[in-house]
C-alpha cells in the first residue's frame, strides 16, 4: 500500500498556477468587454456633439474631439483613433452617423503582456433638429 502523505500538497502546487491563469484570463477578457463598451459610449458621445454643430464641418471636429476626450477619460489608450462621420443626411431632420476605431495593445489592455494590437469598433447615429437652421 502506498503512502499518500504529502499528496494534497503537490495537487495544490500544481493547480495553484492554472487557476491564476485562468483568472488572469477572465480579467483580460472582463477589461476587454468594458473597452469595447467604451469605445461604443465613445461613439455615442461624437455622434450627439456632431448633431449639435451647425455645419458637416464643424459635425466632423466636434465628432473627433467628443470621442478623443471620451476615451481619454475613461483611461482608454488608443495606439490609432479613427473618427468618421458621415454627414450625408446633414440637414434638419436628418441624421449624422458616427464610426470611432480604436486600435488598443493587448499588452497594456489586458495586463498580460499578450503581444499584438486589437482594433475595438463602435457606432452610433443621432438626429438633428428638425427646428434649427444649418450653415
Amino acid at each position: 500500500m502506498r503512502d499518500e502523505r504529502g499528496s494534497a500538497a503537490v495537487e495544490l502546487v500544481l493547480l495553484v498556477p492554472l487557476l491564476i491563469l485562468v483568472l488572469l484570463l477572465v480579467v483580460a477578457l472582463g477589461r476587454f468587454a468594458s473597452a469595447r463598451g467604451l469605445v461604443d459610449d465613445a461613439a455615442h458621445q461624437a455622434a450627439r456633439a456632431a448633431s449639435l454643430t451647425r455645419s458637416a464641418a464643424a459635425a466632423e471636429q466636434a465628432a473627433y474631439q467628443a470621442a478623443h476626450a471620451a476615451l481619454d477619460g475613461a483611461g482608454v489608450t488608443c495606439t490609432g483613433l479613427a473618427v468618421t462621420v458621415d454627414t450625408g443626411g446633414f440637414t434638419p431632420g436628418g441624421r449624422v452617423r458616427v464610426t470611432v476605431s480604436c486600435t488598443v495593445s493587448l499588452a497594456e489592455m489586458t495586463a498580460l503582456g499578450l503581444p499584438g494590437h486589437r482594433t475595438l469598433k463602435g457606432e452610433a447615429s443621432s438626429v438633428l433638429d428638425e427646428h434649427r437652421g444649418i450653415a
